[in-house]
């Protein structure tokens, strides 16, 4: 699949603060005279974020694993169709707060689907399109949970409440991942001063994507 835009994701474990740096990045991308589309997963369109309403409602204790991937990949297909690929093909920059590897680290596995099980499923769901570049924004799973009981603004899901053992899983499987997409996939220092972080980020984007160009 061809397109003129690049499409770069944000991946990372509860509290990495990824979310608070796409917007940074943004601001450079856009002073940059760069056009930029920021969106998210699951969510970003209307369709989607309802279903991410079904995902993360702390309620659902009882959603079994296999709804739960199945759930995602629906959302990503429908976000994909109707946001990112009409913003790829006209040429933006699309930031994606989470996408694949998401899925890939949370049900493959600290579910325990299967990584490879997980990605057949989304691979149906996004057919070729991966994502030009993806940071990782690593922490361990105890700070980052630190920095969730300390921001109160931020809103709680049913992730939040698992053991730290699923999200260490997580963890895990993110450096798994690292190891397996070396091409796309780049670690950011999440567990530094917030400006640090975003100065590593641009660093990364500038290096991998506009001085090749």
């Amino acid at each position: 699949m061809t397109y003129k835009g690049r499409f770069i994701t944000l991946e990372g474990g509860e509290g990495s603060g990824k979310t608070t740096a796409m917007h940074e990045l943004e601001q450079f991308l856009k002073q940059a005279g760069k056009d930029v589309v920021v969106t998210r997963e699951p969510g970003g369109i209307a369709i989607a974020e309802k279903i991410r309403a079904v995902i993360l409602d702390p309620g659902h204790q009882e959603m079994d694993a296999r709804t739960e991937a199945l759930l995602y990949a629906a959302a990503r297909r429908q976000h994909l169709v109707e946001k990112v690929l009409p913003a790829l093909q006209q040429g933006s920059i699309v930031l994606c707060d989470r996408f694949v590897d998401s899925s890939l680290a949370y049900q493959g596995a600290a579910r325990g689907l299967g990584i490879d099980a997980v990605y057949r499923i989304n691979a149906f769901a996004i057919e070729d399109c991966m994502p030009d570049l993806t940071l990782f924004f690593d922490i361990s799973p105890e700070n980052g949970m630190a920095r969730i009981l300390q921001n109160q603004d931020r809103e709680f899901n049913r992730l939040d409440g698992e053991a730290m053992s699923f999200h260490h899983s997580v963890y895990h499987a993110y450096h798994q991942l690292m190891e397996r997409f070396p091409d796309r996939i780049v670690r950011v220092n999440a567990d530094q001063p917030r400006e640090e972080v975003i100065e590593e980020a641009v660093q990364i984007i500038q290096a991998r994507l506009f001085d090749q160009a």
